[in-house]
This record gives structure tokens, sequence and C-alpha cells, in this order.
């Protein structure tokens, strides 16, 4: 696996994870990007034995972007508090087939998983429905920021982090991403990949309270290079 490191210190450590990728393990037994990270540091300080690295949140397996692991027991509790408390910004990456109307906004839904099926369902209210799944609020804000033969480049920035909330939050207002035929798109991609991309995260440091900003380019398909400028990439 070619490991792009996005961040290092001594406390956390934070890469670019590449589209069908697992964050971590999982019953399927492939090779997750946990390994990867874990092998890259044994290397890199010559640790011998075990390498310590706690998972602080995960992305889709088809899902792109800015991936932290914790380098440290310290780092990790002190990650998850962070995330616990929304002190963290998030910045997505998402192509889609419609344009949003409007084309600026905030999506709220109640959103639960279906674990059975891996799927997720987003209720426009607290209906009944949604309580008996225990679905829980979730709000993101977004904005089309280019449009480059009827594919839309849409900014997202969710202030929750629910299962699928950013693909089933889209497809709910008849913006699903590009490759995702879980949630309405009419055409995989090859490689199983959809074109979400978690472009940025910033935080300030849990050690050090320093301000932390992580960004990540997208894949380097042809979709994403459509919209480079747009990006400044």
């Amino acid at each position: 696996m070619n490991l792009q490191v996005l961040h290092e210190d001594n406390h956390l450590i934070a890469v670019n994870k590449p589209a069908g990728v697992l964050v971590h393990g999982d019953e399927t037994g492939d090779v997750p990007l946990s390994e990867a990270v874990k092998e890259y540091i044994k290397i890199r300080y010559n640790k011998p034995g075990d390498v310590f690295l706690g998972v602080i949140h995960r992305l889709d397996r088809p899902v792109s972007g800015v991936v932290i692991y914790a380098r440290t027991s310290k780092g990790l509790a002190r990650m998850n508090e962070v995330f616990k408390k929304r002190e963290i910004q998030k910045t997505y990456l998402a192509i889609t087939r419609n344009r949003p109307a409007p084309m600026l906004g905030s999506l709220t839904h109640y959103i639960a998983k279906d674990r059975s099926r891996n799927v997720a369902k987003a209720f426009p209210t607290k209906s009944n429905q949604a309580e008996k799944m225990k679905a829980k609020k979730s709000t993101l804000d977004y904005e089309m920021i280019g449009e480059i033969d009827s594919r839309c480049l849409i900014r997202v920035n969710p202030h929750t982090g629910r299962p699928h909330q950013i693909r089933v939050q889209l497809a709910s207002m008849g913006c699903p991403i590009v490759g995702d035929v879980k949630y309405g798109d009419d055409q995989p991609n090859d490689d199983g990949s959809i074109h979400l991309h978690c472009r940025s995260m910033s935080f300030e440091h849990p050690v050090k309270r320093e301000p932390v900003v992580i960004t990540a380019d997208p894949p380097a398909d042809v979709l994403w290079r459509k919209f480079d400028s747009i990006l400044g990439i």
C-alpha cells in the first residue's frame, strides 16, 4: 500500500486513505490501513515488537481522505474527547450528478443505521418510526462550489458524525454521490469507490494545544482532476 502521511508527531499520525481500503480490520480479513500505518511507524522509528495505534474515527470503505490515528494512549483518550465534544472542524468534498437546490444551505435529518443491511435511513422529522429505530439528529452545511459536465462539486461541513451521514443526507435532497449506488446513484464506479473525500480536519492539538490543520488531496482519477483548478490543486 502506498502510504501518504499528512501529519506526524509524537501523539498523532494522519494519512490520506485511498478509497476501497478499510480504516481498521473487520470480518472480511482484508488488510486495513491501520496495519500499513503500524508498519510505517515500526520501520521509520525502528520499533521492536508491537506498535500501539489507536483508532479515533472512521471513514466508510469507498470514501477517501484524512484519517487520524493516535500513536499514544494519551493521544487516543484526548482525541476521543475532541470528537465527542465536536471540537473538530471537518470538510468533505462530494461530486454529485444533480445540482442541489438551493446551492447553499443546511440539512437536518434523524438518521438510523440498519446494521444487518449496512444501510442508513434519514427521516426528515423525529417521527414515531424514527424514534422506534433510535434515529439520531444529524446536521450539516453544504455549498456547491463547481459544476463541470453536469457533475457538481459540493463542499460539506458535517456537525455530527452519524453512519453514512453525508451520503444519505445528500441523497435525500436528490443529489446522490457519483458511484454511490447504495444511496441512489444509477451507476457504480469501476473500482467500487464513491466520489466522497474527507478534504480536511482542523482542531487544537490535544497535548501541545496548538492549532492543527490537516489537508488531503482527492484521488487522481479523471473526474476528480476536472475540479483541480477550483480546488487550487
